[in-house]
């Protein structure tokens, strides 16, 4: 486990930060597959409540 030594050589026992980026930008590729993806959640989820909705007033 790291420690942090401070000045009188007291150690304490901190997390270490991490490294930090730069998110990079999505290429035009990816920035379809979001679309694709956002649209299949989208259809799925109308499907979903389409069945709830007549599975609701079958009876």
């Amino acid at each position: 486990m790291p420690y942090t030594e401070e000045e009188g050589g007291i150690l304490n026992n901190f997390a270490r930060e991490p490294k930090m980026y730069t998110a990079e930008e999505p290429t035009s590729s990816e920035k379809k597959n979001y679309l694709v993806y956002g649209a299949l959640a989208v259809a799925l989820i109308g499907g979903v409540m389409a069945v709830a909705v007549y599975a609701s007033s079958a009876s």
